[in-house]
């Protein structure tokens, strides 16, 4: 009787065991999250920032008592902003590194093709990425693999109308596009398209730059050439700072716009004096505001670390995206169970700053504030 009893328990233990154990990364302790970004390289500063924030988020939790008992566990991979290395990257978070979901990825075409090739295929949740491309955000019935993204920022379409409709209203009608070569800055070329269309207008020049390069000599030519009244500029800072002086250098002073994934913190410090006047768009909160309630959790939270940033006040939104859907999915947990949750959160307001999915609906968020860089690089709402 004994030995039956004993019997039955293991048998129980081991079905229980089986319960989490069934998708990878998760035990009876932990739970392992995977994210891949540039932590070296032009826009490595990026992905420094958003792992650190994430990690002292994480380091706070689990001083909490984790998620229904599980420490979280970040692995963070370096992949340089090059696709080949983030799906690389993507394929050994899942594969060797034996992450339960993913987190706060980097870039468009990385990602998309994440999302295609790896981690949609693989059914394997991804909350937020540093991207606001349509490619991203297609319908699940038309792309299966759509499933698994859950966006927590706004769109760069979102971003571009903002934009051009803030133009427009102060009665400026030529206004040229300075891209980047790739799915971020195509996505966001067609955005303006669009937007300029829905005032009778179309960009009155456009040229482009490689991605990781700041050879911006070819582009300033044409766009020079036009006259612009504004420039509105898809590109991450290092391009973005050696255009704007390229084309002052020109003799040409458009009103200079461009979007979130910019790196403010970053286009500030390489631009020095000649950021002032530059507008950018923002799809999270200003991080300065402490009136905030989300606002002054992150603030709190990065203190004695790293001071505010865009790109910290996005990566702990998308951290603590993560973390409420895991505590809603329960201790019974697994990935399936993850993406439904996720699913059917409805609208979350995290203290001024909501996010909202559904069964056909992955956007997360449709917020967009237009700044300014002042003097002293100040950046004003």
């Amino acid at each position: 009787m004994q030995v039956l009893k004993r019997l039955i328990t293991i048998g129980a233990i081991a079905c229980s065991t089986l319960s989490w154990a069934s998708d990878p990364g998760i035990t009876d302790s932990s739970i392992t999250l995977g994210m891949s970004v540039p932590l070296s390289g032009p826009n490595g500063a990026y992905g420094v920032d958003m792992r650190q924030t994430i990690q002292a988020y994480f380091e706070q939790v689990n001083k909490a008592g984790g998620i229904n008992g599980r420490r979280l566990e970040l692995i963070a991979l370096d992949d340089g902003y090059e696709t080949d290395r983030t799906v690389a990257n993507t394929k050994i978070l899942l594969n060797e590194k034996r992450a339960f979901a993913l987190l706060s990825y980097y870039g468009s075409s990385p990602t998309t093709e994440a999302m295609n090739g790896v981690f949609g295929p693989a059914r394997v949740p991804l909350v937020g990425t540093i991207s606001g491309a349509a490619s991203l955000r297609e319908p699940i019935s038309s792309n299966a693999n759509a499933r698994y993204m859950f966006n927590v920022r706004a769109s760069y379409a979102d971003e571009t109308e903002a934009i051009v409709n803030q133009l427009v209203s102060l009665g400026l009608k030529s206004i040229a596009v300075f891209y980047q070569n790739d799915g971020f800055g195509k996505s966001g070329l067609e955005g303006v398209t669009a937007a300029l269309q829905k005032h009778n207008l179309k960009p009155s020049a456009v040229s482009t730059v490689e991605r990781n390069s700041v050879d911006v000599t070819k582009a300033v030519e044409p766009i020079a050439k036009a006259n612009p009244q504004a420039v509105i500029m898809v590109t991450l800072y290092k391009p973005t700072a050696a255009f704007v002086k390229a084309m002052k250098k020109a003799g040409q002073a458009p009103m200079f716009m461009t979007l979130s994934p910019v790196g403010t913190e970053q286009l500030v410090q390489e631009l020095g004096p000649d950021a002032r006047g530059l507008g950018i768009s923002q799809v999270v909160p200003y991080p300065w505001n402490d009136v905030v309630p989300i606002v002054r959790d992150y603030q709190r939270l990065t203190s004695k670390t790293n001071p505010p940033s865009y790109y910290g006040m996005e990566a702990y939104l998308m951290a603590r995206t993560m973390v409420e859907g895991l505590k809603r999915a329960g201790k019974d947990l697994s990935r399936e169970k993850l993406t439904s949750t996720l699913e059917s959160m409805g609208p979350v307001d995290f203290g001024g700053y909501r996010v909202n999915y559904g069964s056909n609906s992955h956007l997360g968020s449709r917020h967009v504030e237009l700044t300014v860089i002042g003097a002293g690089g100040k950046v004003l709402k």
